[in-house]
């Protein structure tokens, strides 16, 4: 996860407080890989021609921003399965669930509402636009699940009426360590942080065992 602070003088335009809007955020190479990966997808199945995978891969590599990036697959792909996105709307969920995870930017001020709903946040790829995050959370008769890479701090000064609070994040961060402070409220609902285990690797001895047994 890239916690990406306020660019100086010979960066991008700022915006409110100092901070880049999400569109202007400098893009990774990674950023640039998955827009390059749904492009070839597109081209492979016959969505973009062979000019036009050339034409958006060459924009891709030389893209400088998330904005300039998301651009190229926008028709490709329905908004919820964008390689990336820059929309920061609040979630909004009533009696259903709602999940939010891949590359997204996550604003400063955040808020999320579950009414009677599971509602996921999960930040383990997305750009923070700021050292720290306040997210605003309304919980009541449901779930908000905050899914954090290790060495992410978070905080939960949110009150509480009827519901729990829960803190299952791995680790000590540094002091200077990206934040995640949870305000607002849960009511006969549950707010929980944590850091998922990563996916076991098998082991290469053992699988080359395996392959060797007639």
């Amino acid at each position: 996860m890239d916690g990406l602070m306020s660019h100086g003088p010979s960066g991008p335009p700022s915006y409110a407080g100092g901070t880049p809007r999400p569109d202007q955020l400098r893009a990774a190479d990674s950023d640039r890989e998955r827009i390059v990966a749904v492009l070839s997808d597109a081209a492979a199945d016959g969505r973009l021609t062979p000019d036009e995978l050339e034409e958006r891969a060459t924009l891709a590599y030389s893209a400088r921003t998330l904005g300039e990036l998301s651009g190229l697959t926008a028709d490709l792909l329905p908004p919820e399965e964008q390689p990336l996105r820059t929309d920061t709307r609040p979630v909004l969920a009533f009696f259903r669930t709602e999940r939010k995870e891949g590359r997204w930017v996550v604003p400063p001020h955040y808020s999320a509402t579950a009414l009677c709903a599971n509602v996921t946040l999960d930040l383990r790829d997305a750009v923070l636009q700021t050292g720290h995050i306040r997210l605003q959370a309304t919980v009541v008769g449901g779930t908000l699940t905050l899914l954090v890479p290790q060495g992410v701090k978070v905080l939960m000064p949110a009150s509480s009426f009827l519901g729990s609070k829960k803190s299952q994040v791995a680790g000590d961060a540094r002091p200077d360590a990206p934040t995640i402070e949870i305000t607002g409220f849960v009511s006969m609902g549950t707010i929980i942080a944590k850091t998922p285990k990563p996916p076991k690797q098998p082991r290469l001895g053992g699988l080359l065992r395996r392959r060797s047994l007639p």
